[in-house]
């Protein structure tokens, strides 16, 4: 893909309109080309079938990745697709945003020599895309219960467990915060890596079963409370994700120009026409995970001239693996390491510049600045817990709830699963896992 670029003499300062609207168009372009079928037979033919797979070991829902890739070996896509379906719901964006290189495809026995791993992710996008296109359906719902369950959060973990306890009999009330359901895969993706509206598409896809009723602009603590929703339904399942994001406690930091990676992807996102989103000339991200990159690289796509990724620590302690960090390079974005923020340079009210010193010795060497009109914080979001009420005592952990193997909080009848819960990795595959094992819990509580 040929990058568009401003040219050297636009303007300073936050603007839209850097890039007209058919050469983002052209930049926001699918990230992998989709395999098309006999592409897709061939690669999977290349797979080895293995008996204890790895790449199903490091799956974290624990999808059979072997046998749905010798289902495409056979022709069968929609066959493949209901096996991923099985084990996750959001095999389709899972498909298109996990990490595959460090987890399925890190370990694809193909890497050793100079082979490269099965495109596993691009498989399995082939197959449920196929599916989804056809309308095939995959689940019927079991004899109802009469069990109402309330989930709080209609994003990966809440309709993971919604889908779940539908298709296990259970009647489920989804409170979905925003206008629209799907949760950071609608809101907090790169625009790149989610074409043609496939959150909502998914979204669709997994509520067509019945029995999932959405109940959109509804805030915990705002429109109902935790107390309510224990006296309407049998349980609760808290998919509520996390609050606003983090700040880097520097001078400088409510300056003009200074804001929120994921409030930057979530209006660029939602954004009718992409020349219309407002991008600096001069951009640093401060941050080293997936969001940085998608922040950064999406900068650059609107037509930023300089995009600086900021890292306080190397490239191997990013969360961000280094396959994403030379994605991000290849597309224009330098990447500092051993840079910590010290301040915001402002000037007139507005951010002209971050300064950082090395953090690997605050004391050694000189502290430098890198000029920006625009600076995204990229360092993880606090918690909003609050939500919940005061009538609950919910055991938490670095502002995150504390959860068993089974995603039960230390309230009775209330789960959760998500970023909400301490000790997870912020990804959508692990969200949609939390959900899965939280509705089966679930529905085991209330067979009793």
């Amino acid at each position: 893909m040929e990058l568009i670029t401003t040219a050297h003499n636009g303007p300073s300062g936050i603007a839209a309109e850097r890039l007209n609207e058919a050469e983002c168009q052209s930049n926001f372009c699918e990230m992998h080309t989709p395999l098309e079928e006999n592409a897709a037979r061939v690669e999977a033919e290349r797979c080895y079938f293995c008996f204890d797979a790895p790449c199903t070991e490091a799956c974290p829902t624990g999808i059979d990745i072997p046998g749905f890739i010798r289902m495409i070996a056979n022709d069968n896509a929609v066959g493949a697709a209901g096996l991923i379906l099985e084990e996750n719901i959001m095999g389709g964006t899972c498909a298109r945003a996990c990490p595959v290189e460090t987890l399925c495809e890190g370990v694809c026995v193909r890497n050793h020599g100079d082979d490269r791993p099965v495109t596993i992710g691009l498989l399995q996008r082939f197959a449920v895309d196929e599916a989804i296109q056809e309308g095939t359906e995959f689940f019927s719902r079991s004899e109802q219960t009469g069990k109402s369950i309330g989930v709080v959060g209609a994003g990966p973990a809440g309709l993971s467990c919604a889908h779940r306890l539908s298709v296990l009999g259970h009647d489920v009330v989804v409170y979905e915060a925003r206008a629209k359901s799907g949760g950071l895969n609608e809101y907090g993706l790169a625009a790149y890596k989610m074409l043609d509206e496939f959150a909502q598409k998914e979204a669709d896809f997994i509520t067509a079963l019945g029995g999932i009723e959405i109940v959109h602009d509804t805030i915990l603590g705002r429109d109902v409370t935790l107390q309510e929703l224990r006296t309407r339904h049998d349980a609760v399942f808290l998919g509520i994700g996390l609050g606003g994001g983090n700040m880097l406690g520097i001078p400088g930091e409510k300056a003009e120009g200074v804001t929120d990676a994921v409030a930057f992807i979530d209006g660029l996102r939602q954004a009718d026409h992409l020349s219309a989103v407002p991008v600096g000339r001069r951009v640093v991200v401060i941050g080293g995970g997936m969001t940085a990159i998608d922040a950064a690289v999406q900068a650059k796509l609107l037509g930023a001239e300089e995009v600086t990724i900021a890292y306080r620590k190397g490239a191997e302690a990013m969360k961000a693996s280094i396959v994403e960090q030379e994605f991000a390079k290849i597309r224009g974005v330098s990447l500092r390491y051993w840079a910590q923020p010290g301040a915001v340079i402002v000037e007139d009210g507005r951010a002209a510049g971050v300064e950082f010193h090395p953090s690997s010795d605050p004391d050694a060497g000189e502290k430098f600045v890198i000029s920006a009109d625009m600076v995204l914080k990229a360092i993880g979001q606090g918690s909003h817990l609050e939500r919940a009420g005061s009538t609950h005592s919910f055991e938490v952990a670095s502002g995150r709830l504390v959860v068993d193997d089974e995603r039960r909080t230390s309230c009775s009848g209330i789960w959760a699963g998500g970023d909400c819960i301490a000790g997870g990795d912020d990804l959508t595959v692990s969200a949609v896992q939390d959900g899965k094992v939280a509705a089966n819990s679930i529905h085991r509580a209330l067979s009793l």
